[in-house]
């Protein structure tokens, strides 16, 4: 493991420790030429399936954009990184269940706007407002009303 300090190669483990989930490994290590400290985190290498856009691309599943997008659905919200860590581990293990090699990042998109409200409402209404891509408010609120038809029970 490289120093992100001096790039030196040779460091020792300090502590291991698996999260509440026991799928990542959380390392801290010291460089043995800088003695800084750092962490770095162990998780197994899923084979996802393959994305399919709207326009027929295909790309890689990266679980980075997922949690970068949700930051900023949740941004200035009382949602924790662990909520969102906790919240893309699911849509993976719901990627992986599918089995296939391939599927359309429309399907990712609804697992995430029926889970959303479940993380926070606001960030739901985010997270729609540019997934649905609305052409004018009325669209907007035509969602919203769903929306809260279904959470009341209507």
């Amino acid at each position: 493991m490289k120093c992100p300090y001096c790039s030196h190669l040779d460091n020792r483990v300090i502590d291991s420790r698996l999260n509440k989930d026991k799928t990542i490994t959380r390392r801290r290590r010291a460089c043995a030429s800088c003695q800084q400290r750092f962490t770095t985190y162990e998780r197994i290498e899923m084979m996802m399936p393959m994305l399919v856009k709207k326009d027929g691309r295909r790309e890689p599943w990266d679980r980075g954009k997922m949690i970068v997008g949700l930051e900023k659905a949740c941004e200035k919200l009382a949602v924790s990184m662990a909520d969102i860590d906790t919240f893309v581990d699911d849509i993976e293990r719901r990627l992986q269940d599918v089995g296939g090699k391939e599927i359309p990042t429309t399907q990712v998109g609804e697992w995430v706007m029926e889970a959303l409200p479940g993380l926070d409402e606001v960030a739901y209404v985010r997270f729609a407002s540019v997934y649905r891509q609305f052409r004018d408010v009325n669209e907007f609120m035509d969602e919203l009303k769903q929306f809260l038809g279904e959470r009341n029970g209507d």
